[in-house]
C-alpha cells in the first residue's frame, strides 16, 4: 500500500503527455509499438523515454533475452498509473464517433476469400454512411497478420486465428466448410471420389505460402495422410481458372466458391474426408477495444459479413 501511494505521489509531478507516453511504454514495452499507438513519431517517444528515465533515475524499459522487458521499478508504476488514466478516461469520457463527420483511414488485412465475401457490402455501407472513412486493404498470411497487430501496423485481421497471442482479441463473423471442385469431365457422373482416389489425384493448394499446413492438412495428418499438391498459389480467381481441363482438385471453402455457372466445366462435390468446419474470424489488439471508431468498425465488419448482405 506504501509502495502504491509513492508512486502515486511520483506520478502526479509528472505533466499528462509523460504519463501518457510511459503508459504507452509500459504497456508495450517497445518504443517503435509505443510510437504508434500515441500517434507519434518514434523520435519522440524515445525523448519522452529518456526525460522518465531522468525523472524516476531508473532505465524502466531494459533489454532482456532480445526483447525489452519492465525494471521492477517499471513494474511498481503499471498499476497506479493505469488507474489513474482509467479515472481521467471517465472523467473526461472519450466523444463518441460519428460515422457520417469521420475523416479516418483503417488498415485491414484480408484474403481474397474475404476480400470477395465482406468488400462489396462494407464499401456500400461505407460510402453511404460513412463516406470520409478510407481502408487501406493489405494480405498476409495469419503467422504475419498477427505479427502487424502487435506491431500496429494494422488495426483489423481477417482469418483463421486457431492461437491467438494474450494481446490479441478475436470475434467470429460465420462459420464455413470446406467443398471440392474439380472438371466435371474427370469426376464420375455423379457424386464425388472415394478417398483414395481423391488422395491419388494431384491438388491446389490456396495459401500465401506454399509449405502452410493448413486445416486440410491437418485433417489429412490426423489420419495420418497426406496428398499431393501440384499446384500452390494464393489466388483464388487463378485457383479455380487453372482446373478445367485437368486433373487437378480444389478444396476450399464453400463461401469462396459461391456460384459456378461462370464455369460450367467445373462441378463442386464433397470431400471424402471429414475435415472440420471453421469460424472465420476479425481478430485486433487489445489496445484498440476501448476506441469509439475502431468499435464501430469491428460492429460494421459484422454486420457486412453475414450471410445475405
Amino acid at each position: 500500500m506504501a509502495k502504491t501511494i509513492r508512486a502515486m505521489d511520483e506520478l502526479r509531478k509528472i505533466d499528462l503527455n509523460l504519463l501518457l507516453a510511459l503508459h504507452a511504454l509500459l504497456s508495450e514495452k517497445h518504443v517503435t509499438r509505443a510510437a504508434l499507438r500515441l500517434h507519434r513519431s518514434q523520435p519522440a517517444v524515445s525523448h519522452a523515454l529518456a526525460q522518465l528515465r531522468k525523472h524516476f533515475d531508473d532505465p524502466l524499459l531494459v533489454r532482456q533475452n532480445g526483447r525489452m522487458a519492465l525494471t521492477a521499478r517499471a513494474q511498481s508504476l503499471a498499476k497506479p498509473l493505469h488507474d489513474a488514466l482509467g479515472n481521467l478516461n471517465v472523467l473526461l469520457a472519450a466523444p463518441q464517433f460519428e460515422p457520417a463527420k469521420a475523416q479516418r483511414r483503417f488498415r485491414l488485412s484480408l484474403s481474397d476469400y474475404s476480400s470477395r465475401i465482406i468488400l462489396p457490402p462494407l464499401l456500400r455501407h461505407l460510402r453511404q454512411v460513412a463516406p470520409g472513412v478510407d481502408l487501406a486493404i493489405s494480405q498476409a498470411s495469419r503467422e504475419t497478420m498477427l505479427a502487424q497487430l502487435l506491431d500496429g501496423e494494422l488495426d483489423l485481421a481477417l482469418g483463421i486465428f486457431p492461437d491467438l497471442p494474450q494481446a490479441i482479441t478475436a470475434q467470429p463473423l460465420f462459420t464455413d466448410s470446406f467443398i471440392s471442385v474439380a472438371d466435371r469431365q474427370v469426376l464420375p457422373a455423379s457424386g464425388g471420389l472415394a478417398l483414395a482416389d481423391w488422395l491419388a489425384r494431384p491438388h491446389v493448394l490456396m495459401a500465401m505460402h506454399p509449405d502452410a499446413f493448413d486445416e486440410i492438412e491437418r485433417a489429412l495428418a490426423a489420419q495420418g495422410l497426406r496428398r499431393r499438391i501440384a499446384l500452390a498459389l494464393p489466388h483464388w480467381s487463378a485457383a479455380v481458372e487453372v482446373l478445367a481441363g485437368t486433373d487437378l482438385i480444389l478444396t476450399v471453402a464453400s463461401r469462396a466458391v459461391g456460384s459456378l455457372h461462370q464455369h460450367r466445366t467445373l462441378r463442386q462435390f464433397e470431400p471424402p474426408l471429414a475435415i472440420p468446419s471453421f469460424d472465420y474470424q476479425q481478430a485486433w489488439h487489445s489496445r484498440k477495444d476501448d476506441d469509439p471508431g475502431h468499435r464501430w468498425l469491428r460492429e460494421t465488419v459484422w454486420a457486412c459479413s453475414q450471410p445475405g448482405r
